[in-house]
């Protein structure tokens, strides 16, 4: 192989490298995303303490799987994550806050607040 070709092979295999470099995921979630309980809004905090009782919940798509297909929370198995509505005053509908807990819910400690319908999410620190 000349010394040409040789440098091709490098410089290729150094971008698909930094390609990969780029793309993995370290599910390892940044302090930035986290949020303090009493930052919440009144309706998440009452959530919370819905879902540590065990219910009852007001919403029948309350504790059913998310499945994080957006993939913005550390990767589980299928059924690892429940969801839950937080009320949104003056909304018709579900709106689009929620908590997703990880684990079993009421004893976890995992729980994530999403303010924009999965788009975004923190974690919730007590």
């Amino acid at each position: 192989m000349s010394l040409r070709r040789g440098w091709i092979w490098i410089v290729l295999g150094l971008g698909l490298l930094a390609a990969w470099a780029v793309g993995a995921r370290d599910d390892r979630v940044p302090a930035a995303t986290e949020v303090e309980l009493r930052q919440l809004p009144r309706e998440a905090r009452e959530t919370l303490a819905l879902i540590r009782a065990g219910g009852p919940f007001p919403y029948d798509k309350d504790g059913t799987v998310f499945g994080n297909r957006e993939r913005l929370l550390p990767r589980q198995l299928r059924g690892y994550y429940t969801e839950y509505t937080v009320k949104t005053p003056g909304s018709r509908d579900r709106g689009a806050r929620r908590i997703v807990a990880g684990g079993d819910p009421r004893t976890s400690g995992e729980y994530w607040y999403t303010d924009d319908h999965y788009r975004s999410f923190r974690r919730i620190r007590e």
